[in-house]
């Protein structure tokens, strides 16, 4: 199975995989399952940290690279789908992963309970 985690739980997973569900945990240690890491997600951290909204190790970026993470790309037919996307979910950040994880058909691992009123298949992280 394809999963996309969420930026929360991409965080949990590098430094606080306590903080996950369960069913997440085994979701993401199992090496069966492809866990996908989004560069929205490492974007929206990136604007969180510049403007002092999060703090986190200066090696983030490099532990997320060589983690064993599928890194998605954002595309034209996302941001075109971004238009049309009901605003159940105002987050601009979680919107794009919902996209994603619409148009990759991936289960998205969030704790976010906006989310579960989009059209997206979801594990509670």
């Amino acid at each position: 199975m394809k999963y996309l985690l969420d930026t929360h739980s991409l965080l949990w997973t590098v430094f606080e995989p306590d903080k996950l569900s369960p069913k997440a945990q085994e979701i993401i240690l199992d090496r069966d399952n492809i866990i996908c890491v989004s560069l929205i997600s490492l974007w929206e951290i990136s604007i969180k940290q510049n403007i002092g909204r999060l703090d986190i190790p200066e090696e983030f970026f490099k532990i997320v690279k060589e983690g064993g993470f599928e890194m998605l790309h954002l595309t034209v037919s996302q941001i075109e789908q971004y238009r049309t996307l009901p605003l159940h979910h105002r987050d601009p950040f979680d919107r794009m992963l919902i996209i994603q994880a619409q148009q990759q058909k991936l289960i998205l691992i969030t704790r976010d309970s906006e989310i579960g009123n989009c059209d997206v298949e979801m594990v509670k992280a």
